[in-house]
């Protein structure tokens, strides 16, 4: 098509001498086709990508190697990489060494962010027989130096001498038991053992019945040395510049600001090992622990032991930076550390494919790469994927291979203080990701262990089941992971990202973006200890990386899928279904003072939306012409279908919590409710205990009224009409 028009331009402006008219003609008409042709590539060009495409995705797959994942993660793991330390820095170069040398395009972005280190921490149990025991605040060995202290990042400095007491998991139900005992926690230094509440709720539920300080510790089996990092506070990236990226100029509230302060717990919090906590818990008189709690052997407290508790934190206003300088100096009980003053920043790096046909849609896989300590399962598991991606996708482009629409693999900084690098970056390109973002696909820890675990939207279900079909299972010879998967227990289960769990929160819960997560095992023992490194990796999580290469696997053919695939495999009669049985489990918590009605309504227009989107899809498919009618009929319907997801945003949010936009999917703000969906729905049931009668059914009616109306905008998103 562009040849035959250049050949007739020639033919016409070059038999007489060109005026300056005709050459402005001429040059204006030359611009005009080579736009045409970067943006509409020639049919025969198309046809042969589309034929390709299973040979390319056969390739990617055969090019996996074992030995290639082990020398990443091996790499990588050879000092631990605290976000803001040299370390870090080193890592950081690795990566984007990685992604430079393989040529193309690799882009980094900065972002200003608060983060918290240790400066002191100490702990002794005064025993009733007047006894002294300094414990040990250290999980590190010989040749470990350094590895952060235990902390929790966030925490507040604070000194405690006050009796211990135990209280299970610190959920309410635990309160309430104790109560019923008699046990009264106020005053006192509360220890809790991890079970599925956030770290930094369990510490805000201690603050709220009156305890002084928190000791958490996690039961690891053969690990009981080990002390869990993490973060306390309350939602996602930097607390001074919430809903705004964290840019130099830019906007910073105050340390002191109430909007910041909020964000952390009022009393001091520090990790505790499995084994020193028994010795505390072994100590304790009191109660009797309640009959319902697991291993309920022992008591509860309070006292007689007392606990001397310290904690100081060196959070500061400045940020971390590329270029952090110092390593972190060689620390003893106390834990004694240097606080760093300059200014620093966070870095995320970005390795782009540009699409052929449709270089304005991207298809962003992401991982972080900061790590508590070594990182070798968290992150770096899914750090190592993520480079032979890189590897495997450079492999193809050689080979003649290009995308039909963008592709970027991300690689972000300081997630473990709460997905900092991922949300700044969501939220200074978030007018660009509404229109252009097709999918954000999301690997944290690769491999925890045995079992292949997915998180998703639903839209995306069927093309899960698809490709992991065509991967080898790393555990059974002659098995796909599909095959698998499906002769567990529980079957093929694809559990939903309400949680703010990594860093697919900003894409889905902010942005509306269609979102995976991919992991294999569903926990392990050395989660955030100085045990998480290559050696665990290589004796118990994954000692011959087949594991590495099934997620790896996963991940890329999800991704040449989403990003070469000619209509999106996007199947919206999956999300229906879903929401309808969201909204048959939801009747079964109300009374009929609630009408789920408009729910009701709003789920069948989507279901009609989605047939139709479907039927649509299958005719497109049959068509074998590759004209420009089908091309654009082909765009339309795959903008409708990328699009429908945003419409279950609301601008407003949820109530106090405007951050999160999404009304299908995010947390509640009662973590230990039992809805896992329609989080402001969720919120009013949970919240509306103190409320009158009237007052209580009006705060659900109304949040089942946004949700439905959140339906119906992604109906008519995916319908693609005015009303």
């Amino acid at each position: 098509m562009a040849e035959a028009a250049f050949s007739k331009l020639g033919t016409f402006f070059f038999t007489s001498k060109p005026s300056p008219l005709s050459t402005y003609l001429l040059v204006l008409i030359l611009c005009i086709l080579g736009f045409y042709t970067l943006h509409y590539p020639h049919p025969t060009l198309l046809q042969s990508n589309s034929q390709n495409a299973p040979r390319f995705r056969q390739i990617f797959l055969s090019s996996a190697s074992n030995d290639t994942l082990a020398s990443y993660l091996r790499a990588l793991t050879q000092h631990p990489h605290l976000a803001g330390t040299k370390p870090s820095l080193d890592t950081t170069h690795y990566v984007l060494s990685h992604f430079k040398e393989l040529g193309l395009e690799t882009r980094t972005a900065q972002y200003r962010a608060l983060l918290s280190y240790p400066v002191h921490s100490s702990l002794s149990a005064h025993f009733s027989d007047d006894t002294v025991l300094d414990l040990p605040l250290t999980d590190f060995t010989q040749g470990t130096r350094d590895v952060v202290l235990p902390y929790h990042a966030y925490s507040p400095s604070g000194s405690a001498y006050a009796k211990a007491v135990f209280v299970n998991y610190g959920t309410d139900d635990d309160y309430r038991a104790l109560g019923i005992l008699g046990v009264n926690v106020s005053g006192c230094v509360v220890i809790a053992r991890k079970g599925d509440l956030p770290r930094g709720v369990v510490v805000r539920k201690a603050e709220a019945h009156g305890a002084v300080a928190m000791l958490l510790y996690a039961e690891g089996d053969g690990f009981r040395k080990g002390f869990e990092r993490g973060t306390v506070m309350k939602g996602v990236g930097d607390p001074l510049s919430p809903g705004w990226a964290g840019v130099d100029g830019g906007e910073s509230l105050d340390l002191e600001d109430t909007e910041v302060l909020k964000r952390f717990p009022k009393i001091p919090s520090m990790p505790l090992s499995a084994e020193a906590a028994e010795v505390i818990l072994g100590s304790l008189g009191g109660a009797p622990f309640p009959s319902e709690w697991r291993n309920g052997i022992g008591h509860v407290g309070p006292g007689p032991t007392i606990l001397n508790f310290t904690y100081q934190d060196g959070m500061t206003l400045s940020s971390i930076r590329l270029r952090a300088t110092n390593n972190f100096p060689s620390h003893g009980l106390a834990g004694e550390w240097h606080l760093r003053k300059s200014q620093e920043k966070t870095k995320e790096i970005f390795r782009v494919w540009r699409g052929l046909e449709e270089p304005d849609r991207h298809v962003l896989l992401g991982n972080h790469r900061d790590a508590w300590t070594y990182g070798a399962v968290d992150p770096n598991s899914g750090t190592a994927a993520l480079l032979d991606i890189a590897r495997r996708y450079a492999l193809l482009m050689r080979l003649g291979w290009q995308p039909r629409r963008t592709i970027i693999l991300c690689s972000w900084d300081a997630e473990e203080f709460g997905m900092i690098g991922s949300t700044e970056w969501v939220e200074q390109n978030l007018i660009n990701l509404g229109p252009k973002a097709v999918v954000y696909l999301n690997v944290d820890c690769a491999v925890q262990g045995p079992g292949f675990f997915v998180g998703a939207t639903p839209q995306l279900d069927n093309l899960l089941h698809e490709v992991t079909k065509k991967v080898k299972d790393p555990d059974s010879e002659g098995a796909t992971v599909y095959e698998r998967w499906a002769a567990t227990n529980i079957g093929i289960h694809i559990q939903r990202l309400s949680g703010v769990d990594s860093d697919f929160a900003p894409f889905l819960q902010h942005a509306g973006v269609p979102s995976v997560d991919l992991y294999y095992g569903r926990d392990f023992p050395v989660y955030h200890t100085a045990f998480d490194s290559y050696n665990w990796m290589t004796n118990c999580g994954d000692p011959l990386f087949q594991r590495h290469v099934a997620v790896a696997g996963i991940w890329g053919i999800l991704a040449l899928h989403l990003a070469d695939d000619s209509i999106l495999p996007f199947n919206y009669l999956s999300y229906a279904d879903q929401l309808q049985g969201y909204k048959n489990i939801l009747s079964n918590f109300l009374d009929g003072s609630v009408s789920l009605h408009p729910l009701t309504t709003s789920i069948q227009e989507l279901a009609y939306a989605a047939k139709e989107a479907e039927n649509e899809a299958k005719i497109l498919q049959k068509q074998e012409t590759t004209g420009d009618s089908v091309v654009l009929k082909k765009r339309a319907l795959n903008d409708r279908l990328m699009l429908a997801e945003r419409g279950f945003l609301d601008a407003d949010g949820l109530q106090g919590r405007q951050w999160f936009k999404h009304l299908i999917y995010g947390p509640p703000s009662d973590y230990e409710s039992k809805l896992v969906f329609f989080p402001g729905v969720a919120d009013a049931i949970s919240g509306s205990a103190r409320m009158s009668r009237k007052e209580r059914k009006a705060a659900i009616q109304h949040e089942i009224w946004r949700a439905a109306r959140a339906i119906q905008r992604a109906a008519r998103a995916l319908k693609g009409e005015l009303t």
